[in-house]
């Protein structure tokens, strides 16, 4: 695995340890954009790990990794889907106003686990190919 691709997997699981933390303290729109971010890091490592790149806007991430994933029988559908509902929780915290603008701790915590199952896909994809596993 190049360097690249482990740093974006360290951060997204560091991203994860800080959504289990602030899902703690009862924060549901905060822990439902950890888990967004976590997700938008692994992509990036699954991105840098075929290109050499990575992405430079959150609609690059999402394009590059439909693209890269979209053939892949081992990921499933709903965590290939995960990546853009993700996103749109984040825009719910980071956007929204009124009483549109709360994320369950429920919700939050599905998406916290969702991601958690997204980046270990993703570290499997990474490895699978490189053919560590």
């Amino acid at each position: 695995m190049t360097p690249e691709a482990e740093r974006f997997l360290a951060k997204a699981r560091q991203t994860l340890d800080h959504g289990d933390a602030i899902l703690g303290i009862g924060l549901g729109e905060e822990a439902a954009r950890t888990a967004y971010l976590a997700a938008f890091h692994a992509a990036q490592a699954l991105i840098y790990e075929r290109s050499g790149r990575e992405a430079k806007t959150h609609r690059g991430v999402h394009r590059q990794f439909a693209l890269l994933s979209k053939d892949e029988v081992s990921l499933p559908v709903d965590l290939r889907r995960f990546l853009a509902q993700a996103y749109d929780l984040k825009a719910v915290a980071d956007y929204a106003t009124g009483p549109e603008a709360v994320v369950p701790l429920e919700r939050a915590a599905a998406a916290i686990d969702t991601a958690r199952r997204f980046l270990a896909a993703v570290e499997q994809l990474i490895v699978t190919q490189r053919g560590e596993g």
